[in-house]
């Protein structure tokens, strides 16, 4: 099963990526989450709202906010993301399974949790 979850990216005094949500199973979940946050996510900071425009990227899977406030202006990237080893792409898989291999050779790093924890 894939997991797929919706991200925000922006700067508020330093760069920050927040989770809005994790664990969907598909694509699609992950996208109708993200839609539905579009006109709702709000910075981990206060701003008085006044205005919102919401730009589509190519991609159709990312968006842009600008969120218009009385004082400012605060912009933010909203799209889904897949954890690359639980993607059900095989594709995917297949590359992750050599880079483990390889990662293994060489004491490099992995998408895996640690023996003990």
């Amino acid at each position: 099963m894939g997991n797929w979850a919706v991200i925000a990216e922006y700067y508020s005094d330093t760069y920050r990526t927040e989770f809005i949500c994790c664990g969907k199973e598909t694509k699609g979940q992950a996208l109708d989450e993200l839609r539905a946050a579009l006109h709702t996510f709000l910075p981990s900071k206060s701003i008085m709202e006044k205005r919102r425009q919401v730009y589509r990227y190519a991609d159709r899977e990312s968006y842009l906010v600008v969120i218009k406030g009385k004082l400012s202006e605060w912009k933010c990237t909203l799209r889904i993301a897949e954890l690359v080893s639980d993607s059900t792409d095989p594709l995917v898989a297949e590359r992750v399974r050599l880079e483990e291999v390889g990662a293994e050779e060489t004491g490099g790093p992995q998408d895996r949790v640690p023996p003990g924890w």
